[in-house]
């Protein structure tokens, strides 16, 4: 097959930010198709380029670089502006690129503008992928507060839903949400995927600051912000200052980060620590060394159909998981026993949580071990490219979906 990629925000390993669509694309090269993925450059990724387009082959995929630069730290019409040139400059693409199927990765919910014009000027199966539900999470985060544009926005994700032959949506809750609001069926899940090589296989002879030695570390990675409940996470190492054996870490980036190092400078907190992006490779023995890691996102009902890669990740390394929503990674940690939900924005609760485990010995060995186990299971990233190539193989054989033979991993919560 020859597959088209629209995605924004592509990255290898050596980026600090997911690798979902370098890591189903390498698999599905190495299988022998012809994948070209056309991208912008983020900021937490490793793509550089020195043209306004540029094409560059990573590991046998083929990548069109749109030299647009984009950044969480960008004001809202930057962004905004952003996405639409990146829709409108893709486009061209879309006309251009042979394919046989072309999938739409949003968010931005911009990003189906070239699927729709490769699915209605040039006839390609069109498969579009929910990674988040725009424009509910634009919406959300205030970047959308025109009533009209939201109707406007609203009615482009409807066309989007209903024009692909195949929706694929990166949690259960996405794929139930779409089905609940717009009645669309043609919809599997396909969960984020995690390097099994990378988070599973233990790294000898890495040792994390000094400043964290000996220490039980709770471990946040990813975006620093009020979507990511990052505050809670501060006020709870204050509630812990009188536990130093208690360290709590953020990795990345973000709009709260510098305003959550001079809180942390003038407090004099010990047990707070902020270290910069890290690419994958680097990042993983953080991660492999961590006694927990915490999923703290802001309480709405909107995010709880998320499926942050931070999850798979510490579930692969054997790190039990706390988080924050009432979703499907609730009954998820609830059924394979793998975590814990905290069900309060009270930083004081949070650390009395974190307290009552540090001091039991008993919970963990068994805990972790499951951890690795469901990971291996549920979210092998080889596995699920698999699953996710044979869609796209019946995408291109017929108008619409038949899900029979294909492996949905996510039956294990959608039922």
């Amino acid at each position: 097959m020859k597959i088209v990629y629209f995605y924004q925000y592509f990255s290898t390993p050596k980026g600090s930010w997911g690798t979902r669509v370098y890591d189903f694309a390498k698999e599905w090269t190495e299988k022998g198709h012809s994948v070209t993925v056309v991208t912008s450059i983020y900021a937490k990724s490793d793509l550089k380029a020195s043209r306004w387009t540029e094409e560059q082959t990573i590991d046998g995929i083929r990548v069109k670089i749109l030299n647009l630069q984009i950044d969480n730290k960008q004001s809202t019409l930057r962004r905004i502006w952003t996405f639409l040139c990146f829709a409108v400059w893709s486009s061209w693409y879309a006309l251009t690129l042979p394919a046989d199927v072309v999938v739409a990765s949003s968010g931005p919910i911009t990003v189906g503008i070239p699927g729709l014009v490769a699915r209605y000027l040039r006839g390609r199966k069109l498969v579009f992928e929910a990674r988040d539900l725009w424009p509910d999470t634009a919406i959300l985060m205030g970047a959308l507060p025109n009533q009209y544009a939201q109707k406007l926005a609203y009615w482009f994700e409807r066309q989007c839903y209903r024009s692909a032959h195949l929706i694929v949506g990166l949690s259960p809750g996405i794929q139930q949400n779409i089905a609940r609001r717009y009645g669309f069926k043609h919809s599997i899940s396909v969960p984020n995927a995690t390097n099994l090589d990378l988070f599973g296989t233990p790294i000898a002879d890495v040792q994390l600051p000094d400043s964290l030695s000996g220490k039980k570390v709770v471990i946040y990675t990813g975006n620093i912000g009020a979507v990511n409940n990052s505050t809670l996470l501060y006020e709870t190492a204050k509630a812990l200052r009188h536990r130093p054996d208690i360290a709590v870490v953020l990795i990345g980036d973000g709009q709260l980060k510098q305003e959550l190092a001079s809180r942390q400078r003038q407090d004099a907190l010990p047990n707070f620590f902020l270290y910069d992006l890290m690419p994958k490779n680097e990042l993983v023995a953080y991660v492999q060394r961590a006694w927990l890691a915490i999923v703290p996102l802001k309480r709405a009902p909107l995010l709880d159909t998320s499926s942050p890669n931070k999850l798979m990740e510490a579930l692969a390394a054997g790190i039990p998981v706390i988080q924050t929503t009432d979703g499907w990674i609730k009954h998820f940690l609830d059924e394979h026993q793998c975590g814990f939900t905290f069900s309060s924005d009270e930083p004081a609760a949070l650390a009395d949580l974190l307290i009552k485990l540090a001091d039991d010995a008993h919970w963990r060995p068994a805990m972790s071990q499951r951890a690795s186990a469901v990971a291996r299971r549920l979210f092998d990233k080889n596995q699920l490219a698999t699953d996710y190539l044979t869609a796209l193989s019946n995408v291109c054989q017929s108008k619409r979906l038949s899900t029979d033979g294909v492996t949905d991993r996510a039956q294990w919560i959608s039922g």
